[in-house]
């Protein structure tokens, strides 16, 4: 079955939709100087985004999106799985704080509520099937009785790994065989209900994870041999996975029920083939592949999908890989990272954030008279990179050129802005200081942090908790004395 088949069953980790209703994109709010949510939404309308997808119900977001007209996917994350399938009035409680009231009072446009995060993805060991069908089930029942039944719909976001391939083509697509009977039952279920299935679908974790995966094929050039399935030719691989989907559907009786893509996307650093090159070129060619409103082979028409992401999250956890951090197609502070035309826009261009306040134009260095070979540089770094973010540095990345002193020098960087510039992020024994001079090369930047917003609840940034303790290859590759 080779590689087809295999990236056919994969995809997600760790969110841009157009339909006749508009574009759509997540919003992931970890990060440690998040931008105020009110500058988010002005930044969703100046680029004409019409609906949104949340991974909670977080009420200072969905406070801001009242009012706004955007369309809204609110979520339930997977540790309250088991709450809501234990109880219906613990469902009730969820939908009357996080629903009805932002529709009521907030005027926020709610939607959907998706349930759970990717909860049947094979790493997670099946710690979430028992509990996620319960708790869709209640969540619906929650909002009948909220009597908002038919204008919020439910689903559940799921990896593109719940179903695979026999043949390796996208005709032979079933839903997995150890959750067969799940799936049925939870799509009889959404179909009974008139409520969408969603799916993620990520092109770059195929290429990450498989060597000998043709790189062309993540694209939408045209550019890759085309995958003959019977008399169908397909030339990237979302057509080909999206139809693998839509097959197992339509093999068990569900032909027509409607798709959601929730998440799509490619990063721009943490990993060599996550760069500015080629997630331009994925997302661009996506954007231009379904504003044409072609669709696939198998689902001719509108394709909605929400892309992954907008803003760049450095809080995330980087266990699947460095690159989860860098999935936005805006920076940190709300500037864009390349050109990208969503078709919303009277420039044809990304519209940055307005009115960002930033920290004093000032950073954190190795002293120039430190030595390498002095004991306290090896754990300050492990230190720092533990707290903070050195996903940008190592093979490939957009820092991977620094040398060894630069790497020092990135490392203390990141954890003095992410404690917001105080004199005491600085003080790493005998071989740090401040300095006002930008110490950015080529490519990469050293980043000054955005002013912190607290909103509604007090957010730790950069508090002295126990660090990160980085592998030592990392350490020495990053002060190469390897």
């Amino acid at each position: 079955m080779g590689w087809l088949s295999f990236t056919i069953g994969l995809v997600s980790l760790c969110s841009m939709a157009f339909t006749v209703s508009g574009i759509g994109a997540n919003w992931g709010t970890q990060c440690s100087h998040p931008l105020p949510p009110d500058a988010v939404v002005r930044l969703l309308r100046d680029n004409g985004f019409q609906r949104i997808k949340l991974f909670d119900a977080d009420y200072d977001a969905l406070r801001a999106l009242g009012k706004s007209g955007i369309e809204v996917m609110v979520g339930i994350p997977n540790d309250m799985l088991l709450t809501m399938a234990s109880s219906v009035k613990a469902a009730e409680k969820w939908v009357a704080k996080n629903v009805s009231t932002h529709l009521t009072t907030n005027n926020v446009n709610i939607k959907y509520v998706a349930v759970g995060n990717e909860p049947f993805l094979e790493t997670y060991n099946g710690s979430f099937l028992k509990t996620t069908f319960p708790a869709l089930q209640n969540v619906q029942s929650a909002l009948i009785k909220a009597g908002l039944g038919t204008t919020v719909k439910v689903t559940i976001p799921l990896n593109a790994d719940v179903y695979e391939s026999s043949t390796g083509y996208p005709s032979g697509g079933d839903f997995r065989a150890d959750i067969h009977d799940l799936m049925l039952a939870i799509v009889k279920f959404l179909s009974d209900n008139g409520a969408p299935f969603t799916v993620n679908i990520y092109p770059f974790i195929s290429l990450y994870t498989d060597a000998n995966f043709p790189v062309e094929y993540a694209f939408f050039d045209e550019k890759a041999t085309p995958v003959t399935d019977g008399g169908t030719s397909y030339y990237n691989m979302f057509d080909a996975n999206y139809d693998t989907l839509v097959w197992a559907l339509q093999k068990n009786g569900f032909g027509n029920l409607p798709i959601i893509v929730g998440e799509i996307g490619w990063p721009t650093d943490g990993d060599r083939n996550a760069n500015i090159v080629y997630a331009q070129r994925f997302n661009q060619g996506f954007m231009t592949h379904i504003l044409g409103g072609k669709g696939t082979p198998m689902r001719p028409g509108a394709v909605d999908a929400y892309l992954f992401s907008l803003i760049d999250e450095d809080a995330k956890s980087v266990q699947p890989g460095n690159f989860e951090r860098h999935w936005g197609i805006f920076n940190y502070d709300g500037s864009a990272k390349y050109q990208l035309n969503l078709g919303a826009t009277n420039s044809g261009a990304l519209v940055v954030a307005r009115g960002v306040k930033y920290l004093d134009q000032k950073w954190c260095v190795m002293k120039p008279s430190a030595k390498l070979e002095d004991p306290q540089v090896s754990p300050s770094v492990s230190y720092a990179c533990g707290l903070a973010d050195c996903t940008t540095l190592g093979y490939g990345t957009s820092c991977g050129n620094l040398d060894a002193r630069g790497n020092v020098s990135y490392a203390f960087n990141s954890y003095y802005q992410r404690n917001n510039q105080l004199d005491g992020a600085c003080k790493f024994p005998n071989v740090s200081m401040i300095t006002k001079t930008d110490p950015s090369v080529g490519s990469c930047k050293f980043p000054v942090m955005i002013q912190p917003y607290y909103g509604g609840t007090e957010r730790t940034v950069g508090s002295l908790q126990k660090p990160v303790i980085l592998a030592s290859g990392l350490i020495l590759f990053l002060l190469k004395i390897l």
